[in-house]
């Protein structure tokens, strides 16, 4: 049977395995049938406010089970989910919704005052007393959208300043965990021990091998990545058998020290993406849990979450470059020159991808939908778009693709897509920030701030908490007296990299 809407997946397991547990977070448990309830509820109060469909409805995001119930909600109601991280910035979210122009906004009950203090659109509230659904009004909302509608937009960092919306159908959604759920071996036995945030999109899955499956996610604790023994204690408590992290999160661990210790031993799966993964840290992991199979992915949110995967199957040594693998089926990935020309097998170029997961543009900005998302420069006799990710990457004899850099100031840090250029836009709103240039230190996974102007380091930070996520704040501050230049003027970037990364740095 074909699936047309990705809210089938929690459909067909809600009707086979209703009392099994879906998603338990600290404050308890929700079943597959509670989950379907709870979204079918939100779903109702969504229709109660507005008559839109194929309409984007903002979440705004907790780590927890309510969260995925209210992205099941939007599909429920005929249209499509934003997760909007709940602890962000006050202004930074409503730069977002203003936007997204949401048909509603779903709040959980501690953030029901900020959405309403926005005045945006309809709130509707976690908890909050729901209609009783109408599931044959809901099911004719939902039959109005095409396999091609829009299941979720995903804000990400942007170069210019404002956050860039992602829209991702529910056709690449489902090509995706289809084809996932098959190749990792994930099952209905596993328990995954889910640490992604709802709002970062490695989560999409955590929750829909969870919906697809009848998998269980066990939501694990911010503390515990502070206490290592706290996380490795909760995996082995509640048993769980699939990781599906972050790279970032992954290396902390290793580097912690507890897998020699007290290591997750129910572990018998590892699945990472999100930044390039270090061998020094594979093999930390690997000499811990050596039975346990582990697969490197890669991919930007633009291609639906990963376009190529590698399954660690040999040894490599600490400072050897670990693949980033080969195309996921029905997706395309080569390499082009600047000048757009196809590169051969050793070749530096930039990594594009071509097919299913191909996600449909920017939410509202056509300029830079036009930028990344081109026609594919090889073939002309029918039209054919490719996304430019921005990468550099390699390929070997063997058609294996390894990942080189950044083709612009785009990073990963602490497993987040970071844009360098939205945080020195940041920097420069601050009074008295005359200039500002931000790097990254790959080595240390930190940002480096160097700026000129009045504010000490840790004025600048506390201002700044006021304007980006935790993740964006730079690490280490540099007040210079004045920005060196190049040649034509600009910030000599080289020169501050030579400087502050490679020589001697000041930590707030």
């Amino acid at each position: 049977m074909l699936i047309k809407n990705a809210v089938e997946y929690l459909e067909g397991t809600a009707a086979l395995c209703p009392d099994k547990i879906a998603f338990a977070d600290e404050s308890g448990e929700m079943s597959f049938a509670a989950l379907r309830r709870s979204a079918l509820e939100l779903a109702a109060s969504v229709a109660s406010v507005t008559d839109r469909v194929n309409a984007p409805v903002a979440v705004l995001t907790e780590r927890s089970a309510a969260s995925v119930a209210a992205f099941m909600g939007a599909l429920y109601a005929g249209c499509f989910y934003v997760p909007v991280d709940a602890d962000m910035p006050k202004e930074r979210m409503r730069g977002i919704l203003e936007r997204l122009a949401p048909a509603a906004v779903i709040a959980p009950a501690a953030m029901r005052e900020t959405a309403d203090a926005f005045r945006l659109c309809p709130v509707v509230g976690m908890g909050d007393r729901a209609p009783e659904p109408d599931e044959a009004m809901l099911l004719k909302r939902r039959s109005r959208i095409l396999d091609e509608d829009p299941a979720y937009v995903i804000f990400t960092s942007g170069s210019t300043g404002e956050p860039k919306g992602i829209v991702v159908s529910h056709r690449s959604l489902i090509d995706f965990v289809e084809w996932f759920t098959e190749e990792m071996s994930l099952t209905a036995d596993d328990v995954l021990g889910s640490q992604a945030p709802f709002f970062f999109d490695l989560s999409v899955k955590d929750i829909y091998t969870v919906l697809k499956c009848g998998a269980t996610a066990r939501i694990i604790p911010k503390k515990a990545f502070m206490f290592p023994t706290l996380l490795t204690g909760f995996l082995n408590e509640k048993g769980v058998t699939a990781l599906i992290w972050a790279t970032s999160a992954f290396h902390l661990t290793a580097n912690s020290g507890v897998l020699e210790k007290d290591p997750p031993v129910t572990v018998k799966k590892v699945i990472l993406g999100g930044e390039a993964l270090r061998a020094k840290q594979l093999n930390i992991w690997r000499r811990a849990l050596p039975d346990v199979h582990y697969v490197n992915l890669y991919g930007p949110t633009e291609v639906t979450v990963d376009c190529t995967y590698y399954p660690i199957e040999r040894e490599f040594s600490d400072n050897e470059p670990v693949p980033i693998g080969r195309a996921c089926p029905n997706k395309e990935v080569f390499l082009l020159n600047e000048a757009l020309e196809p590169v051969g097998p050793g070749e530096t170029g930039e990594l594009c991808v071509r097919g299913s997961g191909v996600a449909k543009g920017y939410f509202g900005d056509p300029e830079r939908t036009a930028a990344a998302f081109i026609p594919d420069p090889r073939s002309g006799a029918w039209p054919e778009r490719i996304y430019r990710t921005g990468d550099l990457a390699v390929m070997d004899e063997d058609g294996v693709f390894i990942f080189v850099s950044r083709r612009d100031g785009q990073v990963k840090h602490m497993g987040y897509r970071v844009e360098l250029g939205e945080i020195e836009t940041a920097v420069g709103a601050v009074p008295g920030v005359g200039e500002a240039v931000c790097l990254y230190d790959g080595e240390r996974d930190r940002i480096v701030c160097a700026y000129t102007g009045g504010p000490e380091g840790g004025e600048l930070a506390r201002a700044l908490r006021a304007a980006l996520p935790r993740y964006m704040i730079p690490n280490i501050y540099h007040r210079l007296d004045r920005m060196p230049r190049t040649a034509n003027g600009k910030a000599d970037r080289k020169r501050l990299e030579q400087e502050l990364l490679h020589g001697t740095d000041r930590a707030l």
